[in-house]
């Protein structure tokens, strides 16, 4: 194995033969570049990890993509961890068969998040939609807490706080789970604290409000529109809406059943269908065609929409409310159900709130009626509010 004492012109000109050659550096102990009779010249470095009497061998790259100063760097790095003790051709095998941040991911929703979390659809959203664009390729040990912090503050500045704060919350417990299962070796999230504040909001709309939101809403694509029409008229929560199913709806006696496993709490819940409701459902059925939900996804076999984001920043802006959230509908809802006489029971029969204490366990009435003549009720007052030219000017604020 000839020596050569290596310059960036000798590399350059360096001709190949009819024999593979492996020349050494007489600068750098350890660089070599093999010569393919096909003319490639590759990088690599040979050394002898500590305690072995065998030299290993590591490919570094190939010439032009790397040059010689560049594998000069990268030897005498690698040269350092071999004097610490350190295999770096074992570390990087073993960099090499570690879970990408798409593998990492997945496995976490597969295994972890289907089994314990009901907002598990949830986690896969923003896993689809924030995360995988950002670092589906990367290796997960090599994320890093810059990275965490540059993509929280992508999500904060297009107005989500408070998703930024699910986001992080998402991605630490993703990163627990796989140090957990010796995935990864550690967690990036360590001392970042959440970017939004997490107030609770009292924000209730006021009926000229409404009516501006209404207008946006119709702005938007049919099944947009009705969805979120839908989280107005039923004071149902967002993911429940989207996740609406045709077998659970029954159009002809006004009712939507929703199921536990699609409950954010778990409880099974009969949701009387106003006049109104049904009004939006109707025109749905052509649109959604034999697909199993209400609102299905665009994405070929990606089931319901569950993004629902950009549809509310648009509506935002079309509205012209840079401080309304979609969670402003349910809480919306349920205020002026009050406000028309609706006892609060009654309303948080609607809302499906869970009890405390023995009431739970022993009230078993069903409040079917309660709730349809309530619903029924803020249906009536919506669409008032919808027609009347004076709104705002005696409504609830």
């Amino acid at each position: 194995m000839p020596r050569k004492s290596f310059t960036a012109q000798w590399v350059e000109n360096v001709a190949s033969t009819d024999r593979r050659i492996d020349y050494f550096d007489q600068k750098l102990p350890g660089l070599g570049l093999r010569v393919s009779p096909s003319g490639v010249k590759s990088w690599f470095y040979m050394y002898r990890p500590k305690g072995n009497s065998r030299k290993a061998r590591m490919t570094l790259g190939r010439y032009p993509a790397f040059s010689l100063a560049d594998v000069r760097d990268t030897v005498r790095e690698k040269s350092l961890m071999v004097a610490r003790g350190s295999d770096p051709a074992e570390e990087q095998r073993e960099k090499n068969l570690a879970p990408t941040f798409a593998e990492l991911a997945e496995a976490f929703i597969e295994l972890y998040a289907k089994e314990h979390k009901r907002s598990w659809r949830e986690d896969r959203r923003v896993v689809r939609t924030d995360l995988l664009p950002a670092w589906a390729n990367r290796k997960a040990q090599d994320i890093t807490r810059r990275d965490v912090i540059a993509l929280l503050d992508k999500i904060v500045k297009r107005g989500a706080r408070i998703q930024a704060n699910r986001t992080l919350a998402l991605i630490r417990k993703m990163y627990n789970w796989g140090i957990g299962r010796d995935l990864v070796p550690t967690n990036p999230c360590v001392q970042i604290s959440a970017p939004g504040k997490e107030n609770q909001r009292d924000r209730v709309l006021t009926e000229a409000e409404m009516r501006a939101l209404w207008a946006a809403f119709d702005k938007q694509s049919p099944l947009m529109a009705a969805m979120l029409k839908l989280r107005l008229v039923t004071a149902q929560r967002g993911g429940e809406v989207c996740s609406m199913a045709w077998l659970d709806v029954d159009i002809e006696n006004g009712w939507w059943l929703i199921p536990a496993e699609r409950a954010k709490n778990g409880l099974a819940h009969r949701v009387p269908l106003s006049g109104l409701a049904l009004s939006i459902l109707a025109p749905l059925r052509e649109i959604s065609g034999e697909r199993e939900w209400v609102f299905p996804s665009p994405v070929r076999n990606a089931g319901y929409i569950a993004n629902v984001q950009k549809a509310a920043e648009r509506v935002r802006k079309e509205a012209g409310f840079d401080d309304f959230v979609l969670h402003d509908l349910r809480r919306t809802a349920a205020s002026y159900m009050t406000s028309l006489g609706v006892s609060r029971l009654v309303v948080s029969k609607i809302l499906n709130h869970v009890e405390p204490g023995v009431t739970r366990v022993y009230d078993r009435y069903s409040y079917d009626k309660e709730k349809r003549e309530a619903l029924e009720t803020w249906a009536k007052h919506l669409e008032e509010c919808m027609a009347s030219n004076q709104l705002g000017k005696k409504g609830h604020t």
